[in-house]
């Protein structure tokens, strides 16, 4: 059997320390040392089965760090203010946080905890200058190593809510794990850190939509951002505003699953908006920030008599933390003398024995020490930084969800056909006609039943994905920017689960109204139909694609819809007829798919039409075969296979055009 080394015996290995704290806290089983490494000289770790904690320590540090906001600047130059200086937010801030001390950062509004925490992330960071070091192990951090190495769980819970705990937790852990790791592995995983954070009991209940459908609570959602980003046991992690919008007992049980993940292994630094006095408690040390600086860092139990030093001491039974953020807000109206008391708490803080520790932490780590701790991260970025899904890997569980996303949509699914259904059985019993036998009468009714049913089309089928981006966009962007899957791979998923319905929608209408309203009788004419019946929705689909795409918001692309879809209506050869369209009107006309697919239903219907019955003694001008009908509508049988073309291309052009648009806003929000 392997020896069992105890740190008094290794007193500069860090590792031994933390795995001593790790199971002091009943962890999880004990570690055995095996070997000795040659390079270093500590020992190489061989875990025992099921050991809760397979994460590498980590400390992060920053030191001098200030942060500079950039003049916004106007398009109109003479609009600029000359020589504006920037704005300074961040001055000269330094910190500490350590492994298995669980670290809360906390002040007033405006006081800039925003801001750092954008700082160490690297996001979010615009047009920011920032100046100073951010080191992790006594390694400099850049972008992408952070990224790799930490997760960031930001204040808002975005999810679809048509999806289950489990199943968002699987579909996290197939797109965010290693490639290479077997699937039951993952989902192994998943059902860990279920158990882990406490989401048992929820892990088959819809995550839930507010104000549409009920779903889990609000510590809930808390604690499944903290697990769809603990799946790939980040050793750092950062949680913006944890306990926002949440009560004193969602609050608390929430820092505790924080405080589990720090006894586990994981280095936390979060922002807290003045937690209640049993939430303080939970919080081993603490960062105060006022006017862009330090005003004190250090255990909890310290900052009491830190603030009593400097002759503001907490009143009997008053929660600290109120105190701490009253004496550092700046009250309207008294601006000089609160940013005075400011001014002096952060120079005291700066001039104290815990500020001088924090800027000579680098300098007294062993150096021992500090070369165990930089082998420690290269490791836990090597197997970090592995192998992300293939290409079909992420295509098909983005597909996956978001044919579950469509199915449990009632809207989509169920009353969506229902509607379909009812409308066009309507629209049959209005146009109601068994034979071909055709009339003067019949060419009115026949012209009218097929341009509504290309609107109908397009109201069927644009409408419905006008929501669609400006409702996901926010979790698009979110997983994207987490690295989760590639744009190409969310836009084609979304079009490879719409066509199934839009195919049978479509072939759904034209099958009831196309034999009850006297469509001419005939087999092949009935497939040309249902062709471009479904290139007609198609088109009206793309263009919506497009639309809600460039849509800050669903309610902004139901306004543009219909606005821009008007003019396509209007030349669309029923209301105006095709050969009165002005010329500084024709590239409406040549950007309509009403038109090109009224040319064609009405090219199938009539072309084979040879006699149209007419009545002598009728004093109107008879028309007596079909293609009279076509010729007087200015369209051209010859046109058959160009408007094919035209509307395929109307196709490709709207969707080429959302793609773009989602990859714009996609590439802007990694700024």
């Amino acid at each position: 059997m392997a020896r069992q080394y105890d740190d008094d015996e290794h007193p500069k290995l860090i590792i031994l320390r933390f795995y001593k704290l790790s199971s002091q806290m009943d962890c999880g089983k004990p570690i055995y040392y095996t070997n000795i490494d040659p390079e270093l000289g500590f020992p190489q770790k061989d875990y025992e089965e099921n050991y809760c904690s397979q994460v590498y320590p980590v400390t992060l540090s920053w030191k001098d760090c200030s942060v500079f906001s950039l003049p916004k600047r106007n398009l109109f130059c003479f609009l600029n203010k000359e020589d504006e200086p920037p704005k300074q937010i961040l001055t000269n801030v330094s910190g500490v946080i350590k492994p298995g001390r669980l670290t809360a950062v906390m002040g007033a509004s405006g006081a800039g905890k925003s801001t750092l925490m954008n700082m160490l992330t690297f996001r979010n960071r615009g047009s920011l200058v920032i100046q100073g070091d951010i080191k992790v192990n006594g390694v400099t951090m850049e972008k992408d190593k952070m990224a790799n190495l930490s997760a960031y769980v930001q204040q808002d819970d975005v999810f679809i809510g048509t999806m289950t705990v489990r199943e968002h937790l699987v579909f996290r852990a197939i797109l965010k794990m290693d490639g290479r790791t077997p699937k039951a592995e993952k989902l192994q995983r998943v059902e860990e850190v279920i158990q882990q954070l406490g989401l048992t009991k929820c892990a088959d209940t819809m995550i839930g939509i507010p104000g549409k459908k009920k779903g889990i609570s609000g510590g809930e959602l808390r604690r499944l951002s903290f697990a769809s980003e603990l799946l790939t046991n980040p050793p750092l992690m950062f949680c913006d505003e944890v306990t926002s919008g949440l009560d004193s007992f969602m609050a608390q049980s929430v820092i505790q699953s924080l405080k589990t993940m720090v006894h586990t292994g994981h280095t936390i630094m979060c922002t807290v908006h003045q937690p209640s006095s049993e939430v303080f408690e939970l919080f081993d040390e603490i960062i105060l920030m006022a006017e862009g600086k330090i005003a004190f860092s250090g255990p909890v139990s310290h900052a009491i008599d830190f603030f009593k030093s400097v002759g503001h001491p907490c009143p009997v039974n008053y929660n600290p933390v109120n105190h701490f953020i009253l004496t550092l807000a700046i009250v309207p109206g008294y601006e000089t003398e609160c940013k005075g008391r400011v001014e002096k708490l952060c120079e005291f803080y700066d001039s104290s024995s815990a500020s001088k520790r924090i800027d000579h932490f680098d300098v007294t780590m062993d150096p021992y020490e500090r070369r165990m701790s930089q082998k420690l991260l290269e490791e836990s970025l090597h197997s970090i930084s592995s192998s992300g899904p293939s290409y079909f890997q992420q295509l098909s569980c983005v597909m996956w969800r978001s044919w579950i996303t469509n199915i449990r949509e009632p809207m989509l699914v169920k009353i969506k056909f229902i509607q379909t259904i009812l409308f066009a059985l309507f629209m049959g019993l209005v146009y109601l006609k068994t034979s071909n036998d055709y009339n003067q009468e019949d060419i009115m009714n026949i012209n009218g039943v097929i341009f509504l049913l290309i609107i109908s089309f397009t109201y069927n089928n644009l409408f419905p994905v006008l929501n669609v981006f400006p409702k996901e966009i926010p979790v698009f962007l979110r997983e994207h920017g987490a690295g989760l899957y590639r744009v190409d791979v969310y836009y084609f998923s979304k079009m490879a689960v719409e066509i199934p319905f839009l195919v049978i929608n479509s072939t759904m209408v034209i099958a009831i109204v196309y034999w009850m309203s006297g469509l001419v009788h005939d087999l092949n004419a009935f497939i040309n139909a249902t062709i471009i019946s479904i290139l007609a929705a198609a088109s009206s689909s793309s263009f919506g694609y497009a639309i809600s795409a460039a849509s800050p918001s669903v309610t902004i692309a139901l306004s543009l819809g219909p606005l821009l879809m008007t003019p396509f209506l209007l030349f669309g050869g029923y209301f105006l007829n095709n050969g009165s369209v002005p010329d500084y009107f024709l590239w409406v006309k040549y950007s309509s798919w009403f038109l090109y697919s009224n040319e064609l239903m009405i090219t199938n219907q009539w072309n084979g039409v040879r006699h149209i019955n007419c009545d002598d003694d009728n004093s109107t001008v008879c028309i007596h075969t079909g293609k009279e009908i076509i010729h007087s509508l200015n369209y051209n049988e010859d046109n058959f296979c160009f408007d094919l073309v035209m509307l395929s291309t109307i196709i490709l052009t709207y969707r080429i055009l959302a793609f773009l648009i989602l990859l714009v806003k996609a590439k802007l929000s990694k700024c």
